[in-house]
This record gives C-alpha cells, sequence and structure tokens, in this order.
C-alpha cells in the first residue's frame, strides 16, 4: 500500500505558499540563505532541476538566481499551481525514482524539503545523481533539532502536512550519499540554519535546516 501523500490535495497545493507568506516567512530566508551558500560552491552552474518541487517555490527562487530552472514533482495540483506563479523555465509531472531526462541534464539537482516525503529515498537520490553533472543540493528538516517537533504539528497542536515526513540526521544522509557513489569517497559540505535563534549560516549539528551538498 502507498503511503499517503498530502500534496496530492487541490486544497492543499492551494494553500501551501501562504505559510511562506505568513508564519514561515523569516524561516524561508534563512532557509534560502543557506542555499544561497551552498549554490556558491558551484560558480559555474548554469541550470538546476529542483525534484520534488511543489508549488515552485524554490524553483522560481533559483531562477531569479540565474540559473535555468526547471521543476518535477508527482503532484499535478502542486505543479498546476507552480504553472500559475510562473517564473520558472519548465515543469514536468513525473516520479523521482525515475525521471524522464538523460544523465547529467542538468548542472545541478535539488531535493529541497522533499526527500523527507519519498517512499524510496535511497533510489531518489540515486536519480538525483544521475541526473546532475556538477553536484546534488539537499536541505531537509533536521531529525537532531526541534524545530523537526514544531512542522509536525501547528499553533493548535493538530496535525500538519509534516506529521508523516522522515526528518534526517547528517549521519544518515552521509552515509546514503557515500553508499551511492561508492567507490568514490564524494566531496560533501554541510550546513545548518539557527531559526528561529538567530541568522546565517551555521556548523550546529541541530541546527533547524540541515543543507547538504555534494559534489559530483
Amino acid at each position: 500500500m502507498k503511503a499517503y501523500n498530502p500534496f496530492l490535495q487541490p486544497e492543499v497545493a492551494a494553500g501551501y505558499e501562504l505559510w511562506y507568506e505568513g508564519p514561515g516567512r523569516r524561516a524561508d530566508l534563512q532557509e534560502k540563505e543557506l542555499l544561497f551558500w551552498m549554490l556558491k560552491g558551484f560558480p559555474n552552474a548554469r541550470s538546476i532541476l529542483e525534484i520534488g518541487c511543489g508549488t515552485g517555490h524554490f524553483t522560481r527562487w533559483f531562477q531569479e538566481q540565474g540559473l535555468w530552472s526547471v521543476g518535477v514533482d508527482i503532484s499535478l495540483p502542486m505543479l498546476m499551481e507552480a504553472k500559475g506563479r510562473g517564473g520558472i523555465a519548465g515543469s514536468v509531472e513525473a516520479e523521482a525514482t525515475l525521471l524522464p531526462f538523460p544523465s547529467n541534464s542538468f548542472d545541478l539537482t535539488a531535493l529541497i524539503t522533499s526527500l523527507e516525503f519519498m517512499e524510496d529515498r535511497l533510489s531518489t537520490l540515486a536519480e538525483a545523481i544521475r541526473v546532475a553533472k556538477r553536484g546534488v543540493l539537499i536541505g531537509v528538516l533536521n531529525q537532531a533539532s526541534p524545530l523537526g517537533f514544531w512542522r509536525k504539528l501547528d499553533g493548535k497542536f493538530r496535525l500538519t502536512p509534516y506529521s508523516g515526513a522522515h526528518f534526517f540526521t547528517l549521519k544518515e544522509l552521509r552515509a546514503m550519499l557515500e553508499d551511492l557513489m561508492s567507490p568514490k569517497q564524494p566531496e560533501i559540505k554541510w550546513a545548518t540554519t539557527l531559526f528561529p535563534i538567530v541568522g546565517g549560516v551555521h556548523r550546529i549539528p541541530w541546527g533547524g535546516f540541515l543543507g547538504v551538498c555534494v559534489r559530483k
């Protein structure tokens, strides 16, 4: 039986961006600050594929940074929302474990708060590595941080779309990447945000939003 995917629901897609525009605005700015730090490690990158792009929130931001940006998602309602908002090179409905692109199609691939919801996380990462020419950017909620608990409940302690997500530790992500890229020892860099304590990019294992980038 497939796991329940809340992002297939039109009402979730329609209201998804409201979090970034309201209570999540500060977290969003900090997460983008971390993503910008990750992008600086790939100064010659010109294109990016965001896997699990949802409404295209981060895909649009990548486009604003000068990258030719395409989003892929399994949820048609989320992709329709992304299309309505515009600002990206294109969007594709497809499984994350079977991307309809040749190997090395994009300079970078990205998984931003999407790997947590994937059923087959290892195959998803393998596809992200296959399609990327230069590297992979991963942004996840940190299992070692209290932020993960806060995201699973709303202000009235009701379940949220994140309630069924699998949050990661740095150790877990590193092990998966090293296993997939063996025998080569990949160059892995990481950092975190310290939301809601302070802005900036940090290397604190319990930081709320964990960014991991791997160079091929």
